[in-house]
């Protein structure tokens, strides 16, 4: 098989696209816009990152205002883009690059700070600093794995599409161009190489292409069959005061949703909560008949939020009291209802404080 590198990047230069982390033609990238964007996009798409991209830069126009400010902000503006150790990383990793005076202009160096493996790592480094490197990311694997015919499935078969993704720079145009080729490569698995009804016709390797000459393109990349995804079920408490005011938590700052703000509730388990262990489970319920009238806990909702690995069910409760007592710290803290939509809750907590309201007071509260 012979792969021109020519042929991509004369694709490329007319069919790349437009996005708004990318330099114009001729332009060297800005390694800052770089690696929020390729943050943003691990396990997102690019429709889905653009207007979180462009708030983000908004708020955060470079390293060192992102890295002043606090976290809060930082998981605020991540919120619904999911995975929060992402965000957790980007903010401690803008401290790093502070501390050293800019981004490490190899792969080696960008793989020393948090939130950047092998993958990040490379097309920054590509990118951003011309290094000729190829970054293999789902697309590549794609047109990897089509090109080269490759019959071991996914995600096993990862280290041997690395390697034969290596072999596709190679050439003196790619060479030169790397940041042009590790884009090529992008586009053309996001455009043309895709993952059904690819258009093999318009693609500048089909000649070489192992797949097309087999005529099995769709067939590739071959993936083991899908584990089921396990259910979860939690129960969560909207517990409200007459002056506008809930109550709510920290997560602990590591693990799922690490550091996002959310309603107490216990852990979440593979069975549904009973009505019957409700009222050990909520707010206060070792104090309550010192210090609140009996809550009448209502349910007022369900909701479904799927992650990577499992689907969650959570029952939703909400009471009123006149005041929200003084909360110890493991309990949480008051917050104006008014106010949540800008801190740092999770989009499913969001959904669950929404579908609470609107549960509890018909609608919402006038």
């Amino acid at each position: 098989m012979t792969l021109s590198d020519s042929d991509l990047l004369a694709w490329y230069d007319h069919n790349r696209r437009t996005l708004p982390w990318r330099a114009p033609h001729g332009e060297v990238a800005d390694p800052y816009h770089v690696w929020i964007s390729e943050i943003m996009l691990q396990q997102t798409t690019v429709t889905a990152v653009i207007p979180y991209y462009h708030n983000f830069l908004k708020r955060f126009p470079d390293v060192a205002t992102l890295a002043r400010a606090p976290l809060d902000d930082v998981l605020q503006a991540w919120a619904g883009l999911g995975y929060y150790s992402r965000a957790r990383n980007l903010h401690r990793c803008a401290q790093d690059l502070v501390r050293l005076g800019g981004f490490p202009l190899d792969v080696t160096g960008l793989l020393t700070l948090p939130g950047i493996g092998a993958y990040t790592a490379a097309a920054i480094a590509a990118i951003a600093f011309g290094v000729p490197v190829v970054p293999v990311d789902g697309n590549v694997e794609r047109i990897t794995a089509r090109l080269f015919a490759v019959e071991d499935p996914l995600p096993g078969a990862r280290k041997q599409l690395a390697q034969k993704a290596a072999l596709l720079n190679v050439g003196k145009a790619s060479r030169k161009r790397p940041s042009d080729f590790a884009q090529a490569l992008f586009d053309l698995g996001a455009t043309v190489c895709v993952p059904r009804s690819p258009a093999c016709v318009l693609c500048p390797w089909q000649a070489p292409c192992e797949a097309r000459r087999l005529g099995r393109q769709t067939e590739f990349p071959r993936k083991a069959p899908k584990v089921v995804r396990p259910v979860r079920y939690g129960v969560h408490f909207l517990l409200l005061d007459r002056s506008g005011r809930v109550l709510l938590r920290r997560r602990p700052p590591h693990g799922l949703l690490g550091g996002t703000l959310e309603l107490p509730g216990p852990e979440w388990r593979s069975n549904r909560w009973a009505v019957g262990e409700i009222g050990e489970e909520a707010p206060f319920a070792d104090r309550q008949a010192k210090t609140l009238r009996a809550l009448d806990w209502r349910p007022v909702g369900l909701v479904k939020h799927v992650f990577t690995h499992f689907t969650l069910f959570v029952d939703l409760y909400a009471a009123m009291v006149d005041t929200l007592p003084n909360p110890r710290e493991e309990e949480g803290f008051p917050a104006e209802l008014d106010d949540v939509g800008r801190l740092a809750l999770s989009s499913l907590m969001r959904k669950c404080v929404e579908t609470g309201v609107a549960g509890f007071f018909g609608d919402t509260p006038g």
